[in-house]
């Protein structure tokens, strides 16, 4: 009966707190269909004045004010997650935000495009598939997409050239950039032993070339658009595997064969978020640019000594050639800081005189890989 008498008060306090938050869910919805309401409004107002629909500086703004006026129990961390939703759901009533990739469907640049719209734009993201580097470009630089996803650099053999090639001349600027860890499989109808031929993208049978001397030696490679591309195509003649991801296998049905297959066991692509805007300085920036010098004595060296006097530390330096003069080269550097800050600003100033072309290529701040990225609930 003492039990008893204990459990009846603890049961009528549990049914008042979840009434009370049964309430509160009912004015919440309420007042998320009000501000999607309001958002509706603004999307119609700015297209019929031709205004910028997304403008990430703004949803920077609200963001602010709503973490400066929280005083918890929620964390930053919790408003972050929270608003980045509300923030997708609003733009996809507006009008679906688009994100092309280098694709066909289940390429490591299809998982990399996925995990940077999930953790920047939220879960209401249109996905577009292009055929090329160079579709992804041309479809987000005619607004056809919002952003685009691009492999620039692997951990194993380096950079990609058409990728860097493409932002000689291109409008678009580097939003983010994504790390992601590529596990590389054999997949095919097999057995491993009826293998003939090998198709996938020239950047997977690099990262694979090893294995695939020691363990299929006798068997014929074939460059493919991409790994996707490949897989599907395993999927469909016998004696040929292909070297994809699982989430391709998965998609076509395809068995896997060996799996993780690559050379090196931290095997890293760099992949690039592009689109129309630099984004504004968050204290833990990286920004990458593109120069040429002038055909004198020493003007390279006159431009990396700008970067040294003043302390910036320089992550990356390549070059490439300009394609509009031979023997003339375009140097990509990527830096510690923003372009808006003071340091960084005279530096780029300063490079005016031993440059012929000075070019921001983006501004974005540092991050984890995607996959070391904590994940939204559904």
């Amino acid at each position: 009966m003492l039990e008893e008498g204990r459990e009846r008060p603890a049961a009528d306090a549990l049914a008042a707190v979840r009434d009370e938050i049964d309430t509160i869910d009912r004015q919440l919805i309420d007042l998320l269909n009000r501000r999607a309401a309001a958002s509706v409004e603004v999307a119609r107002i700015k297209r019929e004045g031709a205004v910028t629909t997304y403008v990430p500086s703004r949803e920077q703004e609200v963001l602010n004010h709503i973490l400066a006026a929280n005083t918890g129990p929620l964390t930053e961390a919790h408003v972050r997650a929270i608003y980045s939703e509300i923030f997708s759901a609003s733009r996809h009533l507006q009008r679906p935000l688009r994100v092309a990739y280098f694709g066909p469907p289940g390429t490591h640049t299809h998982r990399a495009a996925e995990g940077a719209a999930r953790v920047r734009f939220g879960s209401f993201v249109d996905y577009i598939p292009l055929g090329t580097v160079e579709d992804v470009f041309g479809a987000t630089e005619r607004g056809n997409a919002d952003y685009g996803v691009v492999p620039v650099e692997n951990s194993t053999e380096g950079s990609v050239g058409q990728t860097l090639d493409l932002f000689i001349d291109s409008p678009l600027k580097i939003c983010a950039e994504i790390l992601l860890r590529i596990t590389h499989h054999l997949v095919g109808q097999g057995p491993l032993e009826s293998v003939q031929r090998v198709y996938s993208h020239p950047q997977a049978l690099a990262q694979c070339r090893r294995w695939l001397l020691t363990n299929l030696p006798a068997v014929e490679t074939v460059e493919s658009s991409s790994t996707s591309a490949a897989v599907l195509q395993a999927a469909e003649e016998s004696g040929v595997a292909a070297i994809g991801s699982e989430e391709a296998a998965a998609r076509y049905n395809v068995p896997v064969l060996a799996r993780s297959i690559q050379d090196q066991a931290n095997n890293t692509t760099r992949f690039l978020l592009i689109g129309q805007d630099v984004g504004r300085p968050s204290g833990r920036d990286k920004t990458s640019i593109l120069f040429s010098v002038r055909d004198r004595v020493g003007a390279l060296h006159d431009v990396l000594s700008v970067f040294a006097r003043r302390g910036i530390n320089l992550t990356r330096i390549e070059s490439r050639p300009s394609r509009r003069e031979p023997w003339e080269y375009v140097f990509f550097v990527d830096f510690v800081g923003h372009p808006e800050e003071p340091n960084a600003a005279a530096a780029l100033a300063e490079m005016q005189e031993p440059c012929t072309t000075v070019k921001v290529l983006g501004a974005w701040p540092t991050e984890r890989r995607v996959d070391d990225q904590p994940q939204a609930p559904a």
